[in-house]
């Protein structure tokens, strides 16, 4: 894609001054959605985004060229960036690495990030300040390659079920992709380790209950008309898009916080950057509230460690 070069203009965000260069390049030339759009699109929404960022560790999926151009993972705050921006300190033992990544805590950070060609946001389910313990359990519904979205409803509907069982709040979003996200806050008393026990565990019982779910580990061996339960998203530095991030797809999609009400008849390519500015103008944020219902994880470690007893092992992290 050609570079643009139309001259730069200013973005005041809640007091600060955000330089927007080469605002008129076009990152989804499908829909003709340029950069400053994309910028417009996040404050569209943007105490939305800021909480579902807020202190967390963030990967930036970052698109220099526009999403048909390379994506950049990037774990470490760009240079240049301006005093004002935050971050957090992480580790990576597997790699003996560390970075100081993205660490959003007001709305003026998104804007630089994607002034910075940031198209998805990534954070980790922990936030600084204890980011070795999470405290929000992510339940990913991964249709396989044969799966259709309906069946992905169908499965959402039984892990709801469960989720009330449990007295567990589950807040749910489209993943902007094929599935659906459903995410639960929990206290930072345990490690990851325990927390994807507790997830796996609750993926074997949505399993139990329907036949149109899985839990097999090695994806050569699952039925690909299944849904995924897909636990180790709760593994250390396993990332995935935050509610009202944009995903980077043809169509613009944004993965979508819904009400329990709405899953059973949505379409992922309901909510795109075109609809969710006057989606989200009448109901605000959906997940406004989840920090308002944290969930004890003892009652799932105590089905790991059921599971564990019979026999049925804890897959490694990595497939």
């Amino acid at each position: 894609m050609a570079t643009s070069s139309s001259p730069a203009t200013e973005v005041q965000v809640d007091g600060r001054t955000v330089r927007i260069t080469n605002p008129d390049r076009v990152y989804f030339p499908e829909i003709g959605v340029s950069k400053v759009d994309l910028v417009h699109y996040y404050l569209s929404v943007g105490d939305g985004i800021v909480n579902a960022l807020r202190e967390r560790p963030c990967m930036m999926h970052r698109f220099p060229e526009g999403i048909t151009g390379e994506r950049v993972h990037q774990k470490r705050l760009p240079r240049g960036a301006p005093e004002w921006m935050e971050t957090v300190h992480v580790t990576f033992p597997r790699f003996d690495r560390t970075a100081d990544e993205l660490c959003v805590t007001e709305l003026a950070h998104v804007v630089w990030a994607v002034q910075m060609s940031t198209v998805e946001f990534h954070p980790w389910n922990s936030r600084r300040g204890h980011v070795e313990q999470p405290d929000e359990w992510r339940i990913d519904l991964d249709p396989g390659d044969d799966c259709d979205f309906a069946t992905v409803r169908r499965v959402c509907a039984v892990a709801h079920e469960v989720l009330e069982e449990l007295g567990a709040t589950g807040f749910p979003k489209t993943t902007g992709s094929k599935g659906v996200h459903v995410y639960v806050r929990v206290p930072h008393a345990h490690g990851f380790g325990d927390v994807r026990r507790a997830a796996l565990a609750f993926a074997r019982e949505v399993e139990r209950r329907t036949d149109e779910a899985t839990t097999t580990w090695w994806r050569k061996d699952r039925d690909p008309r299944k849904v995924f339960v897909d636990f180790n998203q709760n593994a250390r530095d396993h990332t995935i898009a935050a509610a009202y991030s944009v995903r980077a797809t043809p169509d613009g999609r944004v993965s979508a916080p819904v009400r329990w009400d709405e899953v059973a008849d949505c379409e992922p390519g309901d909510f795109t950057l075109s609809t969710m500015p006057a989606r989200y103008a009448v109901l605000g944020d959906l997940h406004a509230a989840i920090d308002d219902h944290p969930f004890d994880l003892a009652p799932l470690l105590e089905w790991a460690a059921r599971d564990e007893a019979e026999g049925r092992e804890t897959p490694p992290e990595e497939s």
